[in-house]
């Protein structure tokens, strides 16, 4: 380090007054008589803390700093800088958007690194941006090197095919994977990158010639990775173990959850659910894992997609001391997660909340929450019983499936309970007749039902990739035709000025080439008012329903979507694929 670069950074570092004096200026001479790095000096003496330090260096070098300790690096990008040449110049590429690739140094002064940099950017005809990161923050981010396709193949060659273990293995205590056999590791490793990537499901599904594993990814399945099939019994059998099934019971189907703890130090200490299935086929048994993280909050109704008109509707209605409220739409639709964020507004002190669940996927503190269980007679109706007589004031039913539990669910709610639940039907104006089906009288409907919510899950946009899309004649001829049935004070936030533009996702590192990242919902609101009333004291059919439902001013899943894709959350095709019957 050379005199005038040690005083300016001196003179920097005074100037924001990190620490004391006095220890500032003892490792400023010890950095000159040994020609060191100040910086480095102080990280040494744990002058302060060291991320504060290089923030401090950053803005010395004028680089930006970056801190990736909870980043998940996708391996493409990885692949830009071999392992080797990261490591030893101990700079790592995180993150590539088109011919421009952003680089994390833990020493940018480094001319020789610096070098090696412009070695790699020119030989892929990359352009290169510096971030400083520091050297803890480096050898963390570091070890996301190591390849998931490497892991699994690194154990494969330990696998004893005929593994007789497999049946003397107990389930270890408080159901977490701890061994380190191979095939506990293989199911460690399948896991463990399904919670990293953000996975909602894994899918292991057994073929005559291979064991294929896919992640469902924003709805979508994905091929990860595929097996030796020789080894799927075993890997079908840990996942047994750990969930608590049955493992000689190949003939029919079982369900069962185990708690997964993940601790790695790219991602930090997490802990997640797994909701587990088991299906015999004719090539083996398959096995579906749904990924419930226990660690994330209950998202808010806003945060669902949730606003204007719908948002009120459910607020007031949910408000109210009794009453039914369902959510409709079909398996997949998010209908849990919308029901879990009611619930989270209505968990007050003062109140007794009972839940009936199949199965109970996230645990909320200070609710009474119960799963059933159909194989010892305990469902949904028998359980709604019993529910009755612990005084509850909010009660929550996973879903009313038959005629006793929807005349169960209008008791309660005649009798001064406000009841929550979710029913399959197309839309929300298909709850009445869904419930007149199941033989509840219209009458006991329109003096129970509050409100009926209709939702689906469409793909959002990746926000980094984001783009104006050309749009058809055809389409934007439907489009205008939706908005002039819409309401004006429902399109706010939309900018008609010049025109209508909808948008989508280029693709870029940050979605994995997908041009999408999550999901979000596109909702239908209807509440029971009296012309809807009047329409059930004569014959009811889903038209003069849905013409009632267009006075309240209600917007159809198809319109709140179409205005979503005007704001540019989602695409128009998303939409249309999600909501046209």
């Amino acid at each position: 380090m050379n005199d005038e670069y040690l005083e300016k950074a001196y003179n920097d570092l005074v100037a924001k007054k990190l620490g004391s004096t006095k220890k500032l200026n003892e490792s400023f001479e010890e950095a000159k008589d040994k020609n060191l790095d100040i910086f480095n000096v102080l990280i040494k003496k744990k002058f302060a803390e060291e991320e504060e330090i290089i923030k401090a260096k950053a803005e010395f070098l004028s680089i930006p700093y970056i801190n990736l300790k909870d980043e998940i690096i996708e391996p493409e990008v990885l692949k830009e800088i071999p392992e080797k040449a990261s490591l030893f110049y101990k700079f790592i590429p995180f993150k590539r958007d088109d011919d421009s690739l952003k680089v994390a140094m833990a020493d940018p002064t480094n001319v020789d690194a610096l070098d090696a940099l412009k070695f790699i950017s020119v030989k892929h005809n990359l352009k290169t941006e510096i971030y400083l990161i520091s050297g803890n923050g480096f050898n963390t981010i570091s070890k996301q090197y190591r390849k998931f396709s490497d892991e699994i193949e690194n154990v494969l060659k330990n696998v004893d095919v005929h593994i007789e273990e497999k049946k003397e293995e107990k389930k270890e205590k408080g159901g977490t994977i701890l061994e380190k056999a191979p095939v506990s590791k293989i199911v460690d490793i399948i896991v463990s990158h399904a919670v990293e990537g953000k996975a909602s499901d894994i899918h292991i599904e057994p073929s005559e010639n291979e064991l294929r594993v896919r992640y469902r990814l924003d709805g979508v399945l994905h091929n990860s990775l595929v097996l030796p099939a020789k080894i799927g019994p075993a890997v079908v059998s840990r996942i047994k173990i750990l969930s608590s099934l049955k493992i000689d019971e190949t003939r029919k189907p079982q369900d069962g959850r185990f708690r997964f703890d993940l601790n790695s130090n790219a991602s930090g200490a997490k802990s997640v659910d797994l909701r587990v299935s088991t299906f015999p086929t004719v090539t083996g048994e398959k096995v579906v894992m749904r990924i419930l993280d226990t660690s994330s909050d209950i998202n808010s109704l806003e945060s669902l997609g949730i606003s204007g008109r719908g948002l009120k509707i459910i607020n007031e209605n949910i408000g109210k001391p009794f009453g039914i409220i369902l959510v409709t739409g079909p398996t997949g639709s998010g209908k849990s997660t919308t029901l879990y964020a009611m619930l989270k507004i209505l968990n007050e002190e003062g109140v007794n909340i009972v839940t009936l669940e199949d199965p109970v996927e996230y645990f909320m503190a200070g609710i009474n929450q119960s799963q059933i269980k159909a194989e010892i007679g305990y469902t949904f109706s028998s359980g709604l019983r019993s529910i009755l007589r612990q005084d509850p004031d909010i009660i929550m039913v996973g879903e009313i499936r038959d005629k006793e539990t929807a005349e169960l669910a209008t008791h309660a709610a005649l009798t001064g309970h406000l009841v929550l639940s979710t029913l399959h039907t197309n839309n929300a104006v298909g709850v009445i007749p869904r419930l007149i089906d199941m033989g509840i009288e219209p009458f006991l409907i329109s003096s129970s039902l509050n409100l009926a919510v209709g939702q689906r899950l469409v793909r959002k946009i990746c926000k980094k990739c984001k783009e104006e899309a050309k749009l058809s004649k055809g389409l934007e001829k439907m489009i205008l035709k939706e908005l002039d049935q819409i309401p004006e004070d429902q399109k706010v936030g939309i900018d008609f000025s010049k025109g209508i533009k909808v948008y989508q996702g280029k693709g870029c590192s940050d979605c994995n080439k997908s041009g999408t990242s999550g999901r979000i919902g596109v909702y239908e609101v209807l509440s029971m008012t009296s012309g809807i009333e009047e329409i059930m004291t004569s014959k009811i059919t889903d038209t003069d329903i849905a013409k009632e439902a267009v006075k309240q001013g209600m917007l159809s899943m198809k319109q709140d979507g179409i205005l979503k894709a005007l704001k540019g959350y989602t695409t128009i095709e998303e939409v249309l694929k999600a909501t046209e019957d």
